[in-house]
């Protein structure tokens, strides 16, 4: 008797209730995983954008990113009724060429930002203080409201008109108004008087609009004093002047002077992503090669290429353009490093896209256990499993579809994202594809092995040659992926891709083989005690361990991906900061001979130790053999005070360790540590004509070289293979004026940071009194990288969405094996047991698993920079002259351990208490056997 369609249509709304969360699983995973794939690419390109944007603005923070330089001559007469030109209305055509110059693709985002002439110095007298004055025209000078008294130079007044920043008036004791005699100086001859007609405000530390001016010409923010002995005046200054004051002063010295136009090279968002890839750097590299000769022949033609002053600005005969540039520096040095941070990301979207799949994979086989029973009652009465595999496939398209159209729309509204609609499709089909697979495999015989049929002899052979299959893969990968690198085309990487999911699988194979073992050890040992609940729990966990591949597999995996960004980015942070010490040395360092300063710095308020470091280039023979010891750097330090002021330096321990601290009684010889000499061999050196003995007291150990003590002079001088060390009392014999370089290490806990840029100000070129380097402003510097921000904030993501995916994949995986601990429960409920023991079972059964999971993700995780090893050199990041030490990032790892626990007994929670609202018939089954 057939049903009445009444009847028929509440069971089958109860399935489609039934298989409701399933489906909605389903969907949102393929929206999430499709929207992963299809906008990966373009998330990549524009975190590519973002680190080359950070890169370039970083780099032309102090100097600009091109200078084209022009020398011109003062103006010939203006011919019969023409007037006169002013220089800014001559150097207008010339800068407007040079902005129209720019290729394509770089129209409006390379272009020149600033116009400048500097006249050579003159000689001026205020307040008693001899000062040499530099007067520099520039066209982004401040406006009127940048003023704190007077105003700008006037541009058509015939004076001579000065202005100057507010700190150069009070180290100068200027005022408004007051009129300054130029005398020669470098620029002869020269008779007029100065005007100050204003002082503007000058903060390099950016903000206002003339930020870029300070910090390219210091000495415009604030003046520098000159040590008195050196012969020069005592303060040297900068003063802002109109273009007219420029002509007049060198009509006057009948000289030529150098035109400077600044260049900036800023990409917006769109064509930063563009351009950062492997083919985008190359095509940028061309543009930038071909763009001087671009704008040379555009200004001049092509006879500006033959040298002389064949061009002209205005009525001012011109030499042709020259050009200098860092850029093409700052590209190399960002594809070495996008190259490494590329291996990151692209783990970690792999990561990622593993998780979801296995995660899909849980969420197909709970449908297919929910549907099992009625399906090989279907193919007991004549259904074929292909049939219900496709009718499995009808029923979730709806489903796969959403998903699908919700990834793309989700990818497609990402801003300046060209979503990689194959890869979407791809993965969309992929996880659609499983259920229907799965149902095929459990049914294809048509006959369902219950759990009581022994297992095929032979299956233990094929999980064998499976895990050997694919230990064989995971080998061949990390070696092919040590072999070549990353990828270079456009895209992702498939083998990248594929790594993590290898190791992961190679991880879990181990651990399921190893970790039942233990396990089996303490079933036995707890079967000495009174309870039986522990021993029940270790042996199931044993004997289930192969059941648990799937969830241990996500666990490994997510585990591995958290461990190893927590790793790289703890390694770049340290590796960062040991480069900043190693680049200053100390708290501050100053590099320069130039004693006064020196003094000067010393007395700055908090400063608490002082060092002396010197190096000298020496070229060393052997006095017994005449035979050269090659070229080598020879490193004078504090002996003394650096053990006090650095209690750990390493350079410190080994002098004080070999006797040299000075002290003793004044020899014929310098005792040094060397490298490559023998202890007690004798080296001698030349000096002015006069021969000066090395003897060898020791060997230089290995850690000594790392000592940031010596960072500064080494990093400022040309590295050298060979080295000796010694206390600088035993240098007295040489002229201080013959080292290479000399650095001063200040120590103290708060330096006056304010009151150390005063004596040196920030310059990146030309700094008349030396180099200050100040240790929290190179972390400071190094912290703003938009390269190691990109990496954290992609790999922090994704590990997010990694760990999200993982609990909903255990959770459906305990779902799965819920039935199974239910029957257990249930039979010894039956035999007494009593709530909280129930608790304890499950908890000792899933713990085994969990421990295994957040061991073997915990290893991997840090064994992934090793097993990589050239494919992901984190050096690239952190510069330095050696390798960063890898620093996991412990509390990560113990919060993902914690996280881990705190899931074990959430499930165990729920499950215990939904094991209590079930009544044991709704488990147990008469006939059934335990």
């Amino acid at each position: 008797m057939r049903r009445p369609a009444s009847l028929r249509a509440p069971v089958a709304l109860r399935e489609v209730r039934a298989e409701l969360p399933t489906l909605v699983c389903l969907t949102l995973l393929i929206a999430l995983l499709t929207g992963v794939a299809a906008a990966g690419p373009a998330l990549v390109d524009r975190f590519a954008g973002e680190a080359l944007a950070s890169r370039l603005e970083q780099a032309q923070q102090a100097v600009p990113g091109m200078d084209l330089n022009a020398r011109f001559d003062p103006a010939t007469a203006p011919g019969p009724g023409s007037r006169p030109t002013d220089l800014s209305e001559d150097l207008h055509p010339v800068t407007t060429v040079i902005e129209n110059a720019a290729p394509g693709a770089l129209q409006g985002r390379l272009a020149p930002y600033a116009t400048r002439v500097e006249l050579p110095p003159v000689r001026a007298r205020s307040a008693g203080r001899d000062v040499r004055l530099g007067l520099v025209y520039a066209s982004d000078a401040p406006g009127r409201a940048d003023y704190a008294e007077g105003r700008p130079p006037d541009p058509d007044s015939p004076a001579v008109e000065i202005a100057v920043s507010t700190r150069t008036r009070d180290a100068l004791h200027l005022r408004l108004g007051q009129r300054l005699p130029l005398s020669p100086g470098t620029l002869r001859p020269v008779d007029a008087t100065a005007v100050v007609v204003g002082f503007f405000t000058a903060d390099e530390r950016g903000g206002t609009p003339g930020t870029r001016l300070w910090r390219e010409q210091p000495l415009l923010a604030r003046p520098s004093q000159h040590p008195p002995r050196s012969g020069a005046p005592a303060w040297e200054a900068r003063a802002l002047v109109a273009p007219r004051t420029v002509t007049t002063l060198q009509d006057q010295a009948g000289i030529t002077l150098t035109v400077t136009w600044s260049l900036r090279l800023d990409l917006d968002a769109r064509t930063a992503a563009r351009l950062a890839g492997e083919d985008g750097q190359r095509e940028l590299r061309r543009l930038l090669t071909r763009y001087p000769d671009d704008v040379r022949t555009a200004y001049c033609g092509d006879i500006g290429g033959f040298g002389g002053m064949y061009c002209s600005i205005g009525h001012h005969q011109a030499s042709t353009l020259d050009h200098h540039t860092r850029l093409l520096d700052v590209l190399d040095e960002f594809g070495r490093q996008w190259r490494q941070g590329r291996v990151v990301i692209s783990f970690a979207l792999a990561s990622l896209l593993v998780v979801g799949l296995l995660t899909a994979v849980a969420t197909a086989l709970l449908a297919l256990r929910r549907r099992l029973d009625v399906h090989r009652l279907q193919c007991a009465r004549g259904a074929s499993a292909t049939g219900l595999a496709l009718a499995r496939a009808a029923h979730t398209a709806p489903a796969a579809v959403i998903g699908l159209a919700g990834g793309l729309a989700a990818a497609r509204s990402l801003p300046s994202a060209s979503p990689a609609y194959r890869y979407g499709v791809g993965v969309a089909v992929l996880l659609w594809l499983l259920l229907p697979a799965f149902t095929w495999y459990a049914l294809r015989d048509r006959a369902a092995p219950t759990r009581r049929d022994p297992a095929p002899s032979h299956r233990a052979g094929r999980r064998l040659v499976a895990e050997l299959v694919t230990l064989l893969l995971a080998a061949a990968g990390v070696a092919a992926l040590r072999a070549r690198g990353t990828s270079a085309a456009a895209g992702p990487d498939p083998l990248l891709a594929a790594v993590p999911a290898l190791l992961g699988l190679v991880t879990v194979a181990v651990l399921v083989r190893c970790y039942p073992l233990p396990v089996r050890l303490l079933a036995r040992w707890t079967a000495r005690g009174r309870g039986a609940v522990a021993l029940i729990a270790f042996a199931r966990a044993a004997k289930e361990a192969p059941a648990r591949a799937l969830a241990l597999l996500v666990l490994v995996v997510t585990l591995a991906g958290a461990v190893f960004g927590g790793l790289v980015a703890g390694t770049l942070a340290d590796g960062r900061r040991a480069t900043a010490a190693w680049q200053v040395g100390a708290d501050a360092s100053f590099l320069g001979h130039h004693p006064d300063v020196a003094e000067r710095l010393t007395r700055v308020r908090d400063v608490r130790h002082t060092v002396h470091v010197r190096q000298l280039r020496v070229d060393p023979t052997s006095a017994t053999s005449g035979e050269r010891h090659g070229v080598a750097s020879l490193l004078g330090v504090d002996g003394d005070r650096l053990r006090a002021a650095s209690p750990g330096s390493r350079a410190a321990r080994a002098l004080a360790a070999a006797g040299i601290d000075g002290t003793g009684p004044a020899g014929p010889d310098i005792p040094v540590l060397a490298t490559g000499a023998r202890t007690g061999d004798v080296l001698t050196i030349t000096s002015h004509g006069r021969e000066l003995r090395l003897r060898v007291a020791g060997a230089l150990p290995e850690t000594v070289l790392r000592d940031p003590a010596l960072g500064p002079v080494r990093t400022s001088t040309t590295a050298r293979d060979r080295m000796l060390l010694t206390d600088n009392r035993a240098l007295a014999s040489i002229d201080p004026g013959d080292f290479e370089q000399t650095a001063l290490l200040l120590y103290g806990p708060r330096l006056d940071v304010r009151e150390l840029r005063s004596i040196v100000p920030r310059a990146a070129s030309g700094a008349a009194v030396g180099e200050l380097r100040v240790r929290a402003e190179e972390e400071t510097d190094a912290a703003s990288d938009g390269m190691v921000r990109v990496l954290v904030a992609a790999h922090t993501g994704c590990t997010a969405l990694a760990v999200a995916l993982a609990l909903l994949a255990l959770v459906l995986d305990l779902l799965l094996s819920a039935p199974a601990r239910g029957r257990t429960a249930a039979c010894l409920r039956t035999l007494g047991l009593g709530r909280r023991a129930t608790s304890a079972l499950h908890l000792l059964q899933l713990l085994p698993m969990v421990l295994a999971a957040v061991v073997g993700g915990t290893a991997l995780g840090m064994a992934l920079p090793a097993l990589l090893g050239p494919a992901l050199q984190l050096r690239e990041f952190t510069g330095g002259p050696f390798a960063p030490t890898a620093h996991p990032d412990l509390l990560l790892t113990a919060a993902l351990g914690a996280g881990c626990g705190v899931l074990v007994l959430t499930a165990v929670g729920v499950e215990t208490w939904w094991g209590r609202r079930r009544r044991l018939g709704a488990v147990l089954r008469l006939t059934e056997e335990r």
